[in-house]
C-alpha cells in the first residue's frame, strides 16, 4: 500500500541502494539519516548508482544506458528501478546529490528523464585551517569529511585549502590536529569523492633578495611532499603579499614546474590582487609574453581592475576564474547595499549572512565572463551562500527560491529554512527600527523545524536582528529626549535621559541570543564570542561580543554637556545638524540621512561599488566616545570621486562647508573640487580621526544655485581602494548683509 501511494503521488519508492563505490555508500548513509531505512544490495524498489556497464549488469534486460560523459550524470526510471549513472565517481556523487534533493517523504520525485552537467568547470570553495577562521580551526577531520561530502553532493568540483603559512598566526589554540595532518586528510577526502584538491599559496617574502626564491621553493617542495596530489595551484598577487609582477611571474613559474612534477595536469592560476595601476600594467605586460606554464587568472577582493577590464586585457588563451567573497558584509568585495550602521556596529563584518538575491545577482553579473570560481570564505557563517553558488554553477538561470527551497529541505530539514534565508536578507533592507519584517522573520524561524547547527544559525541571526531593532528604537528615544532637553538648555534632564535602560523585550531577546549561540558552536565550532568560544577577534564573526554596544550618543554627549559653560552651548549641543543656522546636513553612511550624496550606479547594478557610493563604519564604536554620525561614513573606491550635489541654493549667499573626516584608520590624502573645476583644497592627509575640516565656498561655485562637491584621492592607487571616507557634512549659508537682502 505504501509503495502504491508513492507511485500515485509521483514518487519512486526506494528499498535498497545497489552499485559499488563511494557514491552508493554515501547515498545509502544519507537516505538512512533521513529515515528511509534502505539497505545496500538488490531489491524490487531498487535505486542503482553505478557507471553504465555496472548499471546494465544490475538492471538487466530492458535497460538502455543514455550517454554520459565528463562530470554529467543521468537518472532514468525502469519499472520499479531508479537508475543513476555517470562515467566516474565524481559524476555518481553528483547524481547521488540529485537524489537527496529530490527526496520527498520516503521516495524520489522522478518526473521524467534527468540529464545534468555543470555549466562552469571550476566550482570550489576555500577552506582555511587557520586561526582567523571563524569555524574551521576547531574542526576535526571527520567534520571536514562531512563538509566536503555535503558540498560535493551539491556539485562542487573541488576544495581549496590555504597553505599553513599565510597572513595569520602559525597555529590556533583551537587546532585539534597539526595543520599538515589536517590538510592531508582534507585532500584524501576530496580525492575519495573524485573531486579536486587545490592549494592556495600566498607569497609573503621579499623575492628581490638573493636566495629568497630558492628558500620559498624549498618550503613549497616540503609542503607538496607532505600533501596528496595537488590538482590546482593558486598564487595571489596580493591580499596577502606584495610581490611585484616581474618577480611574481618568476616565482610562480618555478612553483608551476614543481607542482607539475607530481601532477603534469595540475592547473596554475595567478591573481592581480592588491596591485596599483602601474602593477596592473606590469602584470598585463608579463601576460603578453604568454607563459605556457600559466593556466589562467583569478579575480578576487582588492582587484583594482574590474572583471570586464581584465577580460579585455588578458590574452584569450587564459581563462578567468572568480574568487568571490561570499562571507563578508562590509569592508569587502561585495558589501551589503545601504547597510544600516546599527547592523554594522553590532552584527559586524562576518555575521550569519544568507544573501540569496544578492549572491544570485553577483553570480549572473560576473560568471558569464569566467570559467568558474572558488568561493572565498572564512568559515560557516556563509553556509547558505556556499550551497547556492554550487547549484547556480549547474543551473545559472534557476530561480534562487527553488534552489534555496532545496537547501532548506535537504540540508536543514524544513523547506521554510529556504524562505528564512530570503527573510533574513530582507531584514537588512532599510532602517531596522522601522522594518516590521524583522518581527515576521523571527516568527518564521520560530515555526521552522530542524535541530542542526545550520538551522540554529538562522535562528541566531533572526533573534539578533530583532534585538538590534528593539535596542535601536530605545536608543533613539533616549537621544530624542536628550536633544529636546538640550534645546531647552536643561543639561541635567538630558543626562538623565540616558539612565533609562533597555526594556523587557530587548532583555528577553538578549537572553535568548546567548542561549542560541552555544548551538552553532556545538555543531560547527562557530566562534560567536572571543571569551566564550575562542574566536580570534571580534571582527572574525564574534558578534555576540558586540551585543551590548551602545547605539546612542551618550558617551560623546554627556562629557560635552558637563563641560558646557552657558545655556547657549547646551542649545548648540541639542542642534547637531545646525538647523538654526540653515545648514544642509548629511550624516554620511546612514542611508536614510544623506540626501545630497550622489550614489552613482548603486550596488544592485554595481556589486563591488567601483562606480558607486558605499555606506560603511569606522573601526570604532560609540563606547569609544564617538558619535554615531562620526562612526558611519560614505566612501568611493580607487579613483572614483565621492560626490555631493546641492540644488536650490541662494546665489546671493556665500556658503562654507564643514566636513567630518572620519572612518577607518587610513592616512590617505584627499582633494576637494567644486563643480569639477574649482579646487577648494589640494591633496591633504587626515591629521587625526575624526577631524573637522572647514572650507569657504567661492561665490562663483554657487552662482547658478547648484553646487557639486567631489573628494578624490591620488589616482592609480591599489590595495582595497578604501580610505576615501567622509562621515558628516554641513553646507552652511552665511548671513545676508542688508545690501544683499
Amino acid at each position: 500500500m505504501i509503495a502504491a501511494a508513492l507511485l500515485i503521488a509521483g514518487l519512486a519508492p526506494v528499498g535498497c541502494v545497489a552499485g559499488e563505490g563511494v557514491a552508493a555508500d554515501l547515498l545509502a548513509t544519507r537516505l538512512n539519516e533521513r529515515g528511509a531505512r534502505v539497505v545496500r544490495g538488490r531489491c524490487r524498489d531498487m535505486l542503482v548508482v553505478a557507471p553504465p556497464a555496472q548499471a546494465e549488469a544490475i538492471v538487466g534486460r530492458g535497460w538502455r544506458s543514455p550517454g554520459v560523459a565528463g562530470e554529467g550524470y543521468a537518472v532514468r526510471r525502469v519499472g520499479r528501478v531508479t537508475v543513476v549513472i555517470a562515467a566516474g565517481t565524481r559524476g555518481l556523487v553528483y547524481g547521488a546529490g540529485w537524489v537527496l534533493r529530490a527526496w520527498r517523504g520516503g521516495g524520489v520525485a522522478v518526473a521524467g528523464p534527468v540529464d545534468e552537467a555543470p555549466v562552469y568547470a571550476g566550482r570550489l570553495t576555500q577552506i582555511g585551517y587557520r586561526a582567523k577562521n571563524n569555524s574551521y580551526d576547531a574542526w576535526t577531520l571527520p567534520m571536514f569529511r562531512r563538509r566536503i561530502e555535503d558540498l560535493a553532493l551539491w556539485g562542487a568540483s573541488g576544495v581549496q585549502v590555504i597553505a599553513p603559512v599565510s597572513d595569520d598566526a602559525a597555529a590556533s589554540p583551537l587546532f585539534p590536529a597539526p595543520p599538515i595532518e589536517t590538510l592531508r586528510g582534507i585532500g584524501n577526502a576530496a580525492h575519495a569523492l573524485g573531486i579536486d584538491f587545490a592549494l592556495y599559496y600566498p607569497l609573503l617574502g621579499d623575492y628581490g633578495k638573493p636566495g629568497e626564491t630558492a628558500a620559498e621553493m624549498a618550503r613549497l617542495r616540503d609542503l607538496l611532499g607532505a600533501l596528496p596530489q595537488i590538482d590546482a595551484f593558486y598564487m595571489p598577487g596580493g591580499d596577502p603579499g606584495h610581490t611585484a609582477p616581474p618577480l611574481l611571474f618568476g616565482v610562480a613559474g618555478e612553483a608551476a614546474r614543481m607542482v607539475r612534477a607530481t601532477n603534469p595536469a595540475a592547473r596554475v592560476w595567478l591573481s592581480t590582487q592588491g596591485f596599483d595601476a602601474a602593477g596592473y600594467e606590469a602584470f598585463y605586460a608579463e601576460l603578453a609574453r604568454q607563459p605556457a606554464w600559466l593556466t589562467g587568472v583569478f579575480v578576487g577582493p582588492q582587484s583594482r581592475d574590474p572583471v570586464p577590464v581584465q577580460l579585455r586585457r588578458i590574452p584569450a588563451r587564459y581563462p578567468i576564474e572568480l574568487y568571490p567573497d561570499i562571507g563578508h558584509t562590509m569592508h569587502a568585495q561585495f558589501p551589503v547595499d545601504r547597510w544600516h550602521p546599527a547592523f554594522a556596529l553590532t552584527e559586524g563584518r562576518e555575521p550569519i549572512d544568507p544573501r540569496p538575491l544578492a549572491m544570485t545577482a553577483i553570480f549572473r553579473r560576473f560568471m558569464a565572463l569566467t570559467s568558474g570560481f572558488t568561493t572565498y570564505s572564512e568559515g560557516v557563517n556563509d553556509d547558505a551562500n556556499q550551497f547556492l553558488w554550487m547549484r547556480l554553477a549547474w543551473e545559472p538561470q534557476a530561480e534562487p527560491r527553488s534552489l534555496m527551497a532545496d537547501y532548506g529541505r535537504s540540508v536543514i530539514g524544513d523547506v521554510r529554512a529556504g524562505e528564512a534565508a530570503f527573510a533574513l536578507e530582507r531584514n537588512w533592507v532599510g532602517d531596522p527600527a522601522a522594518n516590521a519584517s524583522i518581527d515576521a522573520t523571527l516568527a518564521l524561524v520560530d515555526r521552522m523545524q530542524g535541530s542542526g547547527w545550520q538551522a540554529d544559525s538562522l535562528r541566531y541571526r533572526a533573534v539578533y536582528d530583532a534585538l538590534v531593532r528593539a535596542r535601536l528604537g530605545e536608543a533613539r528615544r533616549r537621544d530624542a529626549a536628550a536633544r529636546a532637553a538640550l534645546l531647552r538648555a536643561d543639561g541635567a534632564v538630558a543626562i538623565a535621559a540616558y539612565a533609562v535602560p533597555d526594556g523587557a523585550e530587548a532583555k528577553a531577546l538578549r537572553k535568548r541570543l546567548f542561549g542560541l549561540a552555544a548551538r552553532p558552536h556545538a555543531g560547527a565550532r562557530l566562534q560567536l564570542s572571543v571569551p566564550l568560544y575562542g574566536a580570534s577577534s571580534v571582527e572574525r564573526g564574534a558578534n555576540l561580543d558586540r551585543v551590548d554596544v551602545t547605539l546612542d550618543d551618550r558617551h560623546w554627549l554627556i562629557p560635552r554637556i558637563r563641560a558646557a559653560t552657558d545655556r547657549a552651548a547646551l542649545v548648540r549641543l541639542g542642534d547637531h545638524a545646525r538647523a538654526a543656522e540653515g545648514a544642509l546636513y548629511d550624516d554620511l553612511g546612514d542611508p536614510d540621512h544623506e540626501p545630497h550624496l550622489v550614489r552613482g550606479a548603486g550596488l544592485a547594478a554595481d556589486p563591488p561599488g567601483f562606480a558607486s557610493a558605499i555606506d560603511g563604519i569606522a573601526d570604532r564604536t560609540p563606547d569609544d566616545g564617538w558619535r554615531m554620525s562620526e562612526i558611519s561614513y560614505a566612501e568611493t573606491l580607487y579613483d572614483a570621486p565621492l560626490t555631493l550635489r546641492y540644488t536650490g541654493l541662494d546665489p546671493r549667499r556665500r556658503y562654507r562647508l564643514v566636513a567630518t573626516w572620519a572612518g577607518e584608520d587610513y592616512a590617505l590624502s584627499m582633494r576637494l573640487v567644486a563643480n569639477d573645476t574649482i579646487e577648494l583644497h589640494p591633496y591633504r592627509p587626515r591629521t587625526r580621526n575624526p577631524e573637522t575640516v572647514e572650507v569657504a565656498i567661492p561665490a562663483a561655485a554657487t552662482a547658478g544655485g547648484t553646487l557639486t562637491l567631489g573628494w578624490t584621492r591620488p589616482p592609480g592607487m591599489g590595495g582595497s581602494g578604501r580610505g576615501h571616507q567622509i562621515a558628516e557634512t554641513w553646507l552652511i549659508p552665511e548671513h545676508l548683509t542688508g545690501a544683499q537682502r
